[in-house]
């Protein structure tokens, strides 16, 4: 049976599923915001921090940096890094879950670069001298461009992207690689599922990280490539997930493909009959258009949450298509766009307020104060309220960094006085 739900009710469970409403939310502080959010992704640009620094503190407050870091890059493994929805810092117990993308890896024999012949005595030197940074094997680069990688990068990064090494700590921004069979519990490295089994249970964490999701949500949560989402279908149809189908009003209908699931059928091994089921189970539910964690139907969600600015790399809005559905939001990261042709900025936030995107700071900092380069508020916002709300993102982030003032360079004229007199402390 099919739940329906508003576009708000879907909204509020998807805030509680990311961290920022219930009592439970803080609990546990960045260990356990990094085990319910499946996945935080790493990014080089730091602004006012790394944006793995920034996912925890929109949902924990001020929180010492040395305690995010130690909830990612411990010893012994907390967690580790890998690719899902980009390159994330993920819990160490969901190892077993990426084996299918590892073997992937291993039947595509290419990484964005050819793969060296030196592989083999890059992994000889892990295994003997291990931990080992890249300034230990001869270095990142040849000397050129960012992406122009020393035979040495390009052989310990395919060694990683297989399983052979692994990533469960850093010293600075720096990789720190040792084998997998040093790093990783031995349960852990005992588990041998198949790539359905992969998939299933990995769906079932993005469904819960994301409390009510599309199809092209979990797809994009995972980054799954066309074999793997052909399982996926198949799973979401069949209930293998363990997610619940649900209509959410005003969601474009896009059910998954029947067609695409009864093909993974064969693939996982289905029998004629599993595969009749599944298409009937997707004959009886036209109306689903999403999928929703089946806990997290169970409760209304309550509550207030602070309000914050948000990473562009946050997982509650680095899917651009499912922030404007979710919120009405557009944005794009402007990082790389060159700057005459920026319209918001170079690391712009979203400000989440009253679990709405009500408007955007570009931040920067100069010496002890912290600078919005650009600062504006979402159409339809109330003046007064908006303004109040960023300013105070603004002062709380401005504590956070270690600053003791706060200005603000660019704002919309009808926002510049409002937030000119919120931002007196």
């Amino acid at each position: 049976m099919t739940v329906t739900l508003s576009a708000d009710e879907a909204r509020r469970i998807i805030l509680r599923a990311q961290g920022f409403l219930g009592a439970d939310a803080r609990r546990g502080g960045a260990p356990a915001t990094l085990r319910r959010l499946g996945a935080v992704q790493l990014d080089t640009i730091s602004v006012l921090a790394r944006s793995h620094e920034l996912v925890a503190y929109a949902r924990l407050g001020a929180v010492g940096r040395q305690e995010v870091e130690r909830a990612y890059w411990d010893d012994p493994a907390r967690a580790f890094e890998y690719w899902c929805h980009a390159a994330c810092v993920l819990p160490i117990d969901d190892w077993p879950l990426y084996a299918f993308r590892r073997r992937s890896f291993r039947a595509r024999k290419y990484r964005w670069h050819e793969v060296p012949d030196s592989v083999d005595k890059v992994l000889e030197q892990v295994r003997e001298g291990g931990p080992v940074t890249t300034a230990d094997i001869g270095g990142a680069k040849k000397g050129g461009p960012w992406w122009d990688w020393s035979d040495s990068k390009i052989a310990i990064e395919w060694l990683l992207d297989t399983g052979e090494v692994v990533c469960t700590r850093r010293v600075g921004w720096r990789r720190v690689y040792d084998l997998a069979e040093r790093a990783v519990p031995a349960r852990l490295l005992a588990e041998d599922l198949s790539d359905a089994e992969c998939v299933i249970r990995l769906a079932g964490i993005a469904g819960r990280a994301l409390g009510v999701a599309t199809r092209a949500d979990l797809v994009d949560f995972l980054r799954l490539k066309a074999p793997a989402a052909a399982l996926l279908d198949a799973a979401l149809l069949d209930g293998g997930t363990g997610l619940t189908p649900v209509h959410v009003s005003g969601w474009p209908d896009r059910p998954a493909s029947a067609r695409a699931s009864r093909t993974a059928g064969v693939r996982t091994g289905r029998t004629a009959d599993a595969r009749a089921d599944c298409a009937v189970s997707s004959r009886a539910a036209p109306a689903a258009n999403a999928w929703a964690d089946p806990v997290a139907l169970e409760t209304e969600p309550r509550g207030r949450h602070r309000t914050t600015p948000l990473s562009p790399f946050d997982s509650l809005v680095w899917d651009r298509a499912r922030t404007a559905r979710v919120f009405g939001f557009n944005h794009r990261l402007e990082a790389y766009v060159p700057r005459e042709k920026r319209v918001h900025g170079y690391f712009t936030m979203p400000v989440l307020a009253g679990g709405r995107l009500i408007g955007r700071i570009d931040p920067a900092r100069e010496g002890s104060t912290l600078v919005g380069r650009q600062v504006s508020l979402e159409p339809g916002v109330n003046r007064r309220r908006g303004a109040e709300s960023l300013a105070d993102a603004l002062w709380e982030a401005a504590g956070w960094v270690g600053c003791d003032d706060v200005r603000v360079d660019r704002v919309d004229p009808y926002l510049s006085a409002p937030l000119r007199d919120a931002l007196v402390r």
